[in-house]
């Protein structure tokens, strides 16, 4: 992902200097960040169900740990599905609210957000690494129009954000599941479609983005054949990434090696449409 908002972290203290990987003695059962993000929001209130996302274990540098610590209280959104909450209370304004969806670390995102101030973006993520990092750069760059969500935005969806509550939805680059016994685990789905369209506005715009070909064509077929999205290119295929999408490091490695990166941009209808 591009850096070009990736700021050092904080000075070196006497015991952390910066990019360090963060350990920290913890009695068991002791939450990792006391003030952070949660290890399970959502706990056991809601029935098992295949996950599109595979959490991922992995070191937290000094930095990240300062983040999620001091901002989480301000910034952050444990997504736990007991609770309605309301977007505009969430950022302090009523101004259009995206939803992302997987932000990786978080350069594209905080970009993104710094590009197009009148727009507030919830980010959603399980990295506890990436949420930290997110937070970092919202924070030394003055990004009031982030907040950033732990849990699953399944949950998020459903039980969480009120009917037509987003003015937007992206996902960047998910994970792909390669193996077709674990096609059922891809997030893109009629399903998933469903229910986000119930929580977009009409109008609003969804925008897809994978360098996995297969994958690609099969969002493609799916948002084509789901009445609640209608494409913005008139020949129904694919778009080139817009002006307003960074260009990600992982992305320039993939364009590098040969891969093709596909877009994809719908938008939602009038209910009226609804079929």
């Amino acid at each position: 992902m591009s850096d070009s908002l990736n700021t050092p972290d904080a000075p070196p203290t006497a015991s952390h200097a910066p990019g360090v990987p963060v350990r920290h003695s913890r009695a068991k059962g002791e939450p990792r960040f006391p003030d952070g993000p949660k290890a399970d929001p959502a706990g056991s209130h809601f029935e098992r169900r295949i996950r599109s996302f595979q959490p991922r274990r992995s070191r937290v540098t000094a930095g990240q740990a300062d983040a999620l610590q001091r901002l989480w209280p301000q910034w952050g959104l444990d997504i736990d599905g007991q609770q309605v909450i309301d977007l505009a209370e969430l950022f302090g304004n009523a101004r259009p609210v995206v939803l992302e969806i997987g932000f990786g670390m978080g350069e594209a995102t905080a970009q993104m957000a710094a590009g197009d101030p009148d727009t507030n973006v919830l980010a959603v993520d399980v990295h506890t690494p990436g949420q930290g990092n997110l937070l970092n750069l919202a924070d030394r760059n003055g990004l009031s129009n982030v907040r950033v969500g732990n849990g699953d935005a399944i949950i998020l969806l459903r039980e969480m954000l009120r009917p037509d509550a987003l003015d937007g939805l992206r996902v960047y680059f998910p994970d792909p599941w390669p193996k077709k016994r674990h096609h059922k685990r891809r997030l893109i789905q009629p399903e998933f479609l469903t229910l986000a369209a119930t929580r977009l506005r009409p109008g609003a715009l969804v925008h897809c983005a994978t360098d996995w070909e297969p994958y690609a064509e099969q969002m493609l077929d799916v948002l084509t054949a789901h009445p609640a999205f209608e494409n913005t290119r008139a020949d129904g295929g694919f778009a080139p990434r817009p002006p307003f999408r960074p260009l990600t490091r992982f992305e320039g490695q993939g364009l590098d090696k040969g891969h093709v990166v596909n877009d994809l941009l719908f938008r939602r209808v009038p209910h009226s449409q609804d079929r």
